[in-house]
């Protein structure tokens, strides 16, 4: 960080490409942002990294980038061992931005833990996926406002999240309760109807999805959430042909945390004839 210049800076580039039966993951890092580990659980074709941002949050001034490219036919699994927390800001503006880019043939699992905005937080989350033909991804975001279970909602701060698939799916989302229209957007039945938890996932692809891949897809996602404990914040959709996606709201992530797992789970399995994996990181 140079001398004189406010908040932490962390760059991250993931490189990952295919040789013989394995995926080779290469990391390099410039700030605290960094792997703690390359890990092999399901053989040598799947190539699962933990990142982890020792500092223990996001604060304003901070901005973390992260780099992912994934070559072709390389399969690659990106989590965190914790959740990323936006801590309340003195003004200033608390950043990460990611962005990938998938190969043909490539797979990339983005699969973070939680995203806490804390109250007073003032942050920009943007997330960029760019698949060629052939590439298929499957990736999640999960965003908790405040702390609930502490009595703490998110009663000021503004939280701005950017989510792109360029031509397919493009999304921005603004959450300020200190302005009227935020406020009536975390009440409303049409908006967070408050909910303190947003889960967003989605499977996508470089090229159109076969028409009874992605029925299958959506059925798979619509039983899982039919089980939820509330089904009625839940739904599943195709908003383009080549991306399906699943939505749905809690008071509190545990709450929703096995049927998000059991979703991808069946995508997996629908995608790629893969059996369930999680993370170990996932169970500490």
């Amino acid at each position: 960080m140079p001398a004189g210049e406010p908040g932490w800076r962390g760059r991250l580039a993931l490189r990952y490409r295919r040789d013989g039966e394995r995926t080779i993951g290469v990391d390099r890092h410039d700030g605290p942002l960094r792997v703690l580990k390359r890990l092999y659980p399901e053989g040598p074709g799947t190539c699962h990294h933990v990142l982890v941002h020792p500092p223990g949050g996001i604060v304003g001034g901070d901005r973390l980038e992260i780099d992912i490219d994934v070559g072709e036919n390389a399969h690659a699994l990106v989590t965190t061992p914790g959740a990323t927390r936006f801590y309340r800001s003195a003004g200033g503006l608390a950043a990460q931005e990611l962005r990938a880019r998938v190969a043909a043939g490539g797979r990339l699992e983005w699969l973070p833990l939680e995203t806490i905005a804390y109250r007073g937080a003032i942050a920009v989350n943007r997330m960029r996926f760019e698949l060629a033909a052939g590439a298929q991804m499957i990736g999640w975001d999960i965003l908790a406002l405040g702390l609930p279970a502490s009595g703490e909602r998110f009663t000021q701060g503004r939280f701005e999240q950017d989510l792109a698939l360029p031509g397919a799916w493009l999304e921005r989302g603004i959450v300020d309760p200190g302005d009227r229209l935020g406020e009536l957007l975390l009440r409303s039945p049409l908006g967070w109807d408050g909910q303190s938890a947003l889960f967003t996932l989605w499977c996508a692809g470089g090229s159109d999805w076969p028409a009874p891949l992605a029925e299958a897809l959506l059925a798979a996602a619509r039983e899982r959430l039919q089980a939820a404990p509330d089904p009625g914040r839940c739904g599943a959709t195709a908003p383009h042909p080549r991306v399906v996606v699943v939505r749905a709201l809690a008071d509190r992530v545990e709450a929703l945390w096995p049927t998000l797992q059991a979703v991808r789970d069946d995508w997996r399995h629908l995608l790629w004839a893969s059996e369930p994996a999680s993370p170990r990181v996932w169970r500490t």
